[in-house]
């Protein structure tokens, strides 16, 4: 039996849980219809006047449309809304791994240094990839950045963990402060590459540095769309551990959870999702930690619904953020990192204050 707050009534603990999982198979309801929303509006937005309901109407009525209008919606457009999508996706299930993983709300890809790692293999890649055997680059071909953005973003959450845990038990000071110390040596070491590229190098990485989805191409999001899927497929099946291991690492063992083999899906998890998305988009921050926390607070915590919604609100909001990119300063474009920095910063020191007794620990 679970008391109401303020009142003596009881109600059974099974009618909670249904109309928590009530309440969330609705919310994931509206995410769907939100993110459909929001991407046919994306489609619609940019700077070269293309309309919308022009092509379409174009195409219902069999009219062929113009070069001009192919090539801004399907080659310029389409692979944007579909890398937006994926990367939006990407740092919100990540982040709700991670703070999962570690069982707690301020973790995430970008604050604890896994998007440095993930950065920092990519800009080895961009810089130094010429340097690699002629049968290696032929083997890897486009799919070079994405792969060492990966092994950057699974190497630093490998020695994170590994760091941070001691005896079975995470430190969350040390997580953090770990998470510091490494993001601040992948970007000592980003600098030194960056000081040595030469000019068709310095503009791959301007690409990436404040984020961005203007370089978004069908190469790049063949290369990159594999692992996000993966990643992604691969999230919901830690669910059921995630909730286990809510309850503490002896708990879920005796539940029958594989806790270590748990452990270890998630890492490879996040370093995937979060090694490709940085690979294509460059940093943008805070989507892993705001997504995850606003829906626990809307849905609870079960992660059997938390995680899907993640990838649904987090694909949303980034392609909210690249149409403000793009409409703010129209015909330029801000980097969409800036946007979510100034959207996101606000509700992360909310959060905090919210978490102070967590903060103190």
């Amino acid at each position: 039996m679970v008391a109401l707050p303020f009142t003596n009534r009881r109600i059974p603990a099974m009618a909670v849980a249904g109309d928590r999982a009530l309440r969330a198979r609705a919310t994931m309801a509206a995410l769907a219809v939100f993110v459909l929303a929001v991407s046919v509006l994306s489609l619609g937005v940019g700077a070269a006047g293309v309309s919308l309901p022009d092509v379409l109407g174009k195409m219902a009525s069999g009219e062929a449309l113009s070069l001009r209008e192919r090539v801004v919606l399907f080659d310029i457009r389409l692979p944007r809304l579909l890398t937006g999508l994926l990367v939006g996706a990407s740092l919100a299930v990540s982040g709700a791994v991670m703070q999962g993983l570690f069982r707690n709300p301020l973790a995430d890809p970008g604050i604890v240094g896994v998007g440095a790692g993930a950065g920092l293999g990519a800009v080895l890649a961009i810089v130094l990839g010429g340097l690699l055997p002629p049968a290696a680059l032929a083997f890897t071909g486009m799919h070079l950045i994405p792969l060492a953005a990966f092994f950057g973003g699974w190497a630093s959450t490998l020695i994170l963990y590994r760091v941070s845990t001691r005896r079975g038990r995470t430190s969350v000071a040390t997580m953090l402060l770990a998470g510091i110390a490494l993001g601040a040596l992948a970007g000592a070491l980003t600098g030194i590459l960056v000081y040595i590229a030469d000019d068709q190098q310095l503009r791959d990485l301007t690409f990436w540095g404040l984020g961005s989805l203007a370089g978004a191409s069908w190469a790049k999001l063949t290369a990159a769309a594999p692992i996000m899927v993966l990643a992604l497929i691969a999230a919901p099946v830690l669910a059921r551990a995630l909730n286990g291991l809510a309850l503490g690492e002896a708990a879920a063992s005796h539940m029958g959870i594989p806790v270590q083999r748990m452990k270890n899906l998630a890492i490879l998890t996040v370093a995937g999702a979060t090694g490709a998305a940085v690979a294509v988009s460059g940093g943008i921050g805070f989507i892993g930690i705001v997504v995850p926390h606003l829906l626990r607070l809307a849905m609870g915590p079960d992660h059997r619904y938390l995680l899907p919604a993640a990838a649904l609100l987090g694909a949303g909001l980034l392609l909210m953020a690249d149409m403000i990119a793009r409409l703010v300063i129209a015909p330029a474009e801000l980097p969409i990192g800036i946007v979510t920095a100034v959207l996101g910063g606000p509700v992360f020191l909310w959060i905090l204050l919210r978490r102070r007794g967590i903060v103190d620990m």
